[in-house]
C-alpha cells in the first residue's frame, strides 16, 4: 500500500494493543476501577449477545419441528434478529446518549435477558420471530456504548486494544457458547439455549453494576446533535468499509458448510471443529487487533482489507488442496475480518465527533447488513450454477472495493486538517 495515500494522523494510535489493562486507573467517576475486571464484565455481555445471534443458526431443524414450520420458514427467525439488531442500534443509540452510559449498559441488558428468556417461554412462530426482534433490539447499541466505555477506562493509545476485549466476548462465544449451546438444544430442546443465554445476560447485569465505574453520558447530546454525526463523509466512508468489506466474508462463511463437505471432502460430522477452529481464528484476531492498530487504524485497516481480499481470492483453492491449506484457510478467515472489527469501530469513535454513541453502534447494524448482502451475493452466484468455489471469488471482489472506500477515506483526510480526524 502506498505509505503516501495514508495521512499523518493515521499513526495516531502508535501505542494501541500494549499488552495489560489489569492494574486499577481512575475511572470516569470518583472511584477508581479495576480495568481488566470492567473489560471482562463488558465481554460477558459480548459473550450472551455473540451466543444467542449465531445459536439458532444451529438449531434450525429443532425449531422448525418445535413451532411446526419448515426448515426455510425457520431461516426467518435468524433474519427477525438481525432486523432487530439494524432498527435497534441507531434508535437506542440517539434517544439514549443523553444517559449515564453504565446506566444504559444495565437497562440493555436487562432487555436483553428478559427478550431471550420470552424466546424460550414461546411456543408459535410468530410469537417466537416478536421475541427474537425484540432480542436483537439491544446488540448493537449494547456493543457501542461498550465500546465508548472500553475506550474512556485507558489510555488513549490503548482505545483499540480495550474495544478489543469487549469484542473478545463475542469471539468467544463462537468457540465455546454457540457449540455447548447448540448441544444442548439438540438434547433438551431447542428452548434451552434462549433460557441459559437469559441467564449469562442477567449475571452481566450483576457483573456491569458491580465492577463498570459510573460512566455521565454527554449532557448536551440529543437525537439531533446524533444525527449531526452522520452529516460527515468519514462516517460515511467508515460505515461504507464495514458494510463491502465485510460483505465479502460473509458472503464465505454463509456457505463454509457445504464449501467445506464440497470442495475440501470434509465429512459433515467435522463441520462444527471446522466452526470452532473458526471462532478460535476470530479471538486470536480480535485480541491481537490493538498490535496492528500501532501501525495506525487507516493504515492498519487498508492492510487487513488486502489480506483479506488474498485470502478470498484463494480461498477455494486452499480447501480444495489438501487438509492443512482448508484448515488454515478456515482460520485465517477468522483471523483477518476480526483484526478489522475494533479497528472499525475506534475509527468510528474518532471520526464521528459529537455523535459517537450513534457511530459506534451503526458499527454493529454495518456488520448485519453486510451479513444479507454477502450471503445474498452467493446465493446468487450459486443459483446461476457457478459453484461453491464462487462465493468466495465475489467475497474477493467485495474485499477489494472495501479496500477501494479505506483508500478514499484516506485521500479525504490528507485534504482536511489532521485535527478532523481526532476527537475534539
Amino acid at each position: 500500500m502506498p505509505e503516501a495515500l495514508l495521512p499523518a494522523s493515521a499513526s495516531a494510535d502508535a501505542t494501541d494493543g500494549a499488552v495489560g489493562g489489569g492494574d486499577p486507573v481512575a475511572g470516569p467517576g470518583s472511584a477508581r476501577t479495576h480495568v481488566g475486571l470492567a473489560l471482562l464484565a463488558l465481554a460477558l455481555g459480548g459473550f450472551a449477545i455473540g451466543t444467542t445471534e449465531f445459536v439458532t443458526m444451529g438449531l434450525l431443524p429443532e425449531i422448525a419441528r418445535g413451532v411446526r414450520i419448515d426448515i426455510p420458514t425457520a431461516g426467518h427467525v435468524v433474519s427477525a434478529y438481525a432486523a432487530g439488531v439494524v432498527v435497534g442500534a441507531p434508535v437506542i443509540a440517539g434517544l439514549g446518549s443523553r444517559l449515564p452510559r453504565r446506566f444504559l449498559l444495565l437497562l440493555l441488558m436487562a432487555f436483553f435477558a428478559v427478550a431471550n428468556a420470552a424466546s424460550a417461554l414461546v411456543g408459535s412462530y410468530g410469537w417466537l420471530m416478536t421475541a427474537r426482534f425484540l432480542s436483537g433490539l439491544p446488540h448493537g447499541a449494547y456493543f457501542g456504548i461498550a465500546s465508548l466505555v472500553a475506550a474512556s477506562l485507558v489510555p488513549a493509545g490503548r482505545r483499540t486494544w480495550a474495544v478489543a476485549m469487549v469484542l473478545t466476548g463475542l469471539t468467544v462465544a463462537n468457540i465455546v457458547g454457540v457449540p455447548l449451546t447448540t448441544r444442548l438444544g439438540q438434547v433438551a430442546g431447542w428452548q434451552w439455549p434462549y433460557a441459559v443465554v437469559g441467564l449469562v445476560a442477567a449475571l452481566t447485569v450483576a457483573a456491569v453494576w458491580r465492577w463498570v465505574p459510573d460512566c455521565a453520558g454527554d449532557a448536551d447530546a440529543s437525537v439531533r446533535s446524533e444525527l449531526r454525526a452522520l452529516r460527515r463523509p468519514q462516517v460515511w466512508l467508515a460505515l461504507g468499509v464495514g458494510t463491502v468489506g465485510f460483505g465479502g466474508m460473509f458472503a464465505t462463511f454463509s456457505f463454509i458448510s457445504p464449501t467445506m463437505t464440497r470442495l475440501g471432502g470434509f465429512p459433515l460430522a467435522s463441520i462444527p471443529l471446522v466452526l470452532a477452529l473458526y471462532g478460535v481464528g476470530m479471538t486470536v484476531g480480535t485480541m491481537t487487533s490493538g498490535r496492528l492498530a500501532r501501525i495506525g487504524l487507516l493504515r492498519g485497516m487498508t492492510v487487513t482489507l488486502a489480506a483479506i481480499a488474498a485470502l478470498l481470492a484463494v480461498f477455494a483453492l486452499a480447501v480444495s488442496w489438501t487438509l492443512v491449506t482448508a484448515l488454515l484457510a478456515v482460520l485465517l478467515l477468522g483471523v483477518l475480518p476480526s483484526l478489522l472489527v475494533p479497528m472499525l469501530q475506534t475509527r468510528l469513535m474518532d471520526v464521528a465527533h459529537e455523535g459517537q454513541a450513534l457511530a459506534a453502534a451503526l458499527n454493529h447494524s454495518t456488520l448485519n447488513i453486510a451479513n444479507a448482502l454477502g450471503a445474498w451475493l452467493g446465493s446468487v452466484v450459486l443459483a446461476a450454477g457457478c459453484g461453491y468455489a464462487w462465493p468466495s471469488r465475489v467475497g474477493a471482489v467485495l474485499a477489494v472495493l472495501g479496500l477501494g472506500v479505506a483508500l478514499c477515506s484516506a485521500l479525504l483526510e490528507r485534504r482536511t486538517p489532521a485535527r478532523a480526524a481526532r476527537l475534539p
